[in-house]
């Protein structure tokens, strides 16, 4: 997929990860239509950029379809829109199980089905995902948004293959710890630089699974990525490790951190 020319949807364009997107596709010369919760960022980074800004409530049942029909054509869809939804699964209240459910995985799938309809007769364009290792790998203290993203996950890679015979590509990327955003920036929990990636990592390595037409791209160490296949391979195996190293006590604070975003 060439992203010079096309118009490139980003949702969650006001988070850190989404910026740094939307800085990606501008430079591929893509034509961005951006948004997100915090409708004065977005505004402000499509002035910049030379795009357009939609306000839009993903989390609302018409939320999606109301997004698609004022974006107009659409090229590229980069679902990045999230919210966080770590802690025990005790400690939600069912709207925010909702909200968590409606934003991570019914949004993607909704938006997915409808810019589909448009792409197929064209033959043309692409969906990626932006998903995490959460969604590779579970770990205590996330459930409920394990859930969420190993939904994704498995919407995409079978989405993946019915669209092929129409010329649309779709991607999943899955980013492990970002020090500069998301739930480490939010939860203010200090992790060693090795161990984590940016935003701008992040970004490029979606430009590369768009233009190359990847199914997944993982953005993380090689220590993760390893960790991640244990997990997906021997999760009690992990989930054992994890204790005895203390990774979970990690997970733990950054949930701790993240209470105050829900």
């Amino acid at each position: 997929m060439d992203i010079s020319g096309a118009n490139v949807l980003i949702t969650g364009a006001s988070g850190g990860i989404g910026e740094a997107l939307a800085n990606a596709m501008a430079a591929k010369g893509g034509r961005l239509i951006l948004t997100g919760r915090r409708h004065a960022v977005i505004s402000e980074l499509a002035k910049r950029l030379g795009g357009t800004a939609i306000a839009a409530d993903l989390a609302t049942p018409g939320g999606p379809a109301e997004l698609v029909r004022e974006a107009g054509h659409i090229d590229i869809l980069i679902a990045n829109a999230g919210v966080p939804a770590s802690g025990e699964i005790t400690d939600y209240t069912n709207d925010e199980i909702d909200r968590a459910i409606d934003v991570n995985l019914r949004a993607p799938v909704i938006l997915a089905k409808l810019i589909a309809e448009q792409m197929i007769p064209r033959r043309r364009g692409h969906l990626v995902f932006m998903s995490s290792l959460s969604g590779k790998s579970a770990s205590a203290g996330t459930a409920l948004y394990n859930g969420t993203k190993f939904g994704v996950r498995g919407f995409a890679l079978g989405l993946r293959d019915d669209l092929r015979p129409h010329g649309v590509g779709v991607s999943s990327i899955f980013p492990g710890p970002v020090r500069d955003a998301g739930m480490i920036a939010d939860s203010a929990v200090s992790l060693p630089r090795l161990g984590t990636r940016t935003t701008a990592q992040v970004a490029r390595a979606t430009v590369r699974a768009i233009e190359r037409n990847r199914a997944e791209t993982t953005v993380a160490p090689v220590s993760l990525r390893a960790a991640t296949l244990v997990g997906a391979f021997a999760p009690d195996t992990a989930a054992r490790l994890a204790r005895l190293s203390g990774s979970d006590k990690i997970v733990t604070a950054i949930s701790e951190g993240q209470r105050s975003k829900r």
